[in-house]
């Protein structure tokens, strides 16, 4: 499965060029009547500001108090700084999550940007971590270029972010929605979804209304495709 797409074509360069050099710094020298002196390293930014959160239940503290801020990107270059320094998702412990939202909302339920909306979710099994090189891992940093890169395109208004979870019986990602209708356009994003991941099994869209009234881990799918 290709990691970058056409329209990822700035971000897969800047990339390699972290990689190869191991530098996040580009300056140049301008030559002025006096003398000369370096610019500020040139960046890409992006179209909207991204927030990184990580969630592990600490003992004594609320879902919320236990949910954390790591750092927002607004640019190509602050996106790979920081994404380059975390964990790999296939490597954490059950019961952990990242989170990676527009600016602003917070990745749950009862946040305004969330209450109306809903998710897209594509579950995991166990036997997906096998290997030095688990497909989560792979499906987790594609699903955040999808957002920085804008990938969904005229519905990608609707779109809040996106969480992935790691739990005993396997992980799961999902792309946040702040609808849940007109159903065209939340099929579209899902159908883009699976073409950005490329994947053929089937996904499904949650009510967060749903997920919050639920009395077990059971939550009815609105779509499914």
């Amino acid at each position: 499965m290709a990691l970058f797409r056409p329209k990822m074509r700035d971000l897969e360069v800047e990339r390699r060029t972290q990689e190869d050099s191991k530098s996040d710094k580009i300056t140049s020298e301008v030559t002025l009547g006096l003398g000369s002196c370096l610019t500020a390293p040139v960046k890409h930014p992006l179209e909207n500001t991204w927030t990184l959160w990580y969630y592990r239940k600490e003992s004594g503290k609320s879902w919320e108090e236990s949910l954390k801020e790591i750092m927002s990107v607004s640019t190509v270059e602050d996106f790979w700084s920081v994404f380059n320094h975390i964990e790999r998702v296939s490597k954490l412990q059950s019961g952990f999550d990242f989170s990676f939202f527009k600016r602003g909302i917070k990745p749950m339920w009862e946040d305004d940007a969330n209450r109306r909306g809903g998710k897209w979710v594509v579950n995991f099994e166990k036997r997906q971590r096998i290997g030095g090189n688990p497909e989560v891992d792979n499906f987790w940093l594609e699903v955040i270029l999808s957002l920085i890169g804008e990938t969904f395109e005229d519905v990608g208004r609707i779109v809040n972010g996106a969480v992935v979870s790691s739990r005993p019986r396997g992980d799961r990602i999902s792309l946040w929605l702040k609808a849940t209708e007109p159903k065209e356009a939340i099929y579209k994003i899902g159908t883009k979804l699976k073409e950005n991941l490329g994947i053929k099994d089937r996904i499904f869209f949650e009510d967060n209304a749903d997920s919050m009234q639920r009395n077990s881990s059971h939550v009815k799918c609105k779509y499914t495709l």
